[in-house]
């Protein structure tokens, strides 16, 4: 049986963040560099104000496509509103609602909606192994 462990311990916190004004392109760019699939949108004072993926971009960009106008800004394209963990939350928890809602990784967030950091399905994983179950 696990021990009580938090996400606090196993989320990723360094992460690539968006602003809603920055430009799509922009984005894309960064995704790209930065060889991941979508990213947190912050505002000025880092609360979480929505999510951006790679699929908000296509659809975006082929819309812009129809419309001769490809760009546009990240606050137009970003998801909302963001299913978010709270920081404290149990991992054990946080995995059956992975596996419930079929989410790769959820936003870590204070209890003033700030980013924290991440917790993806490849941290719940590293916490397993590092809290290895008794045999019975």
């Amino acid at each position: 049986m696990f021990r009580s462990i938090v996400v606090d311990d196993f989320m990723t916190t360094h992460l690539a963040t968006a602003k809603p004004e920055m430009d799509l392109l922009s984005l894309v760019d960064l995704l790209l560099i930065q060889t991941i699939s979508g990213a947190p949108v912050v505002d000025e004072n880092g609360k979480l104000v929505g999510m951006i993926s790679e699929q908000d971009c296509l659809r975006a960009i082929l819309v812009g496509t129809y419309q001769g106008d490809i760009g546009g800004r990240v606050c137009d394209a970003m998801s909302v509103p963001v299913e978010t963990i709270q920081l404290g939350s149990n991992i054990v928890e946080v995995a059956e609602r992975m596996l419930k809602t079929n989410r790769r990784r959820f936003p870590v967030v204070d209890s003033d909606g700030n980013l924290r950091g991440q917790i993806s399905r490849r941290d719940i994983l590293r916490a397993v192994r590092a809290y290895e179950i008794p045999n019975m």
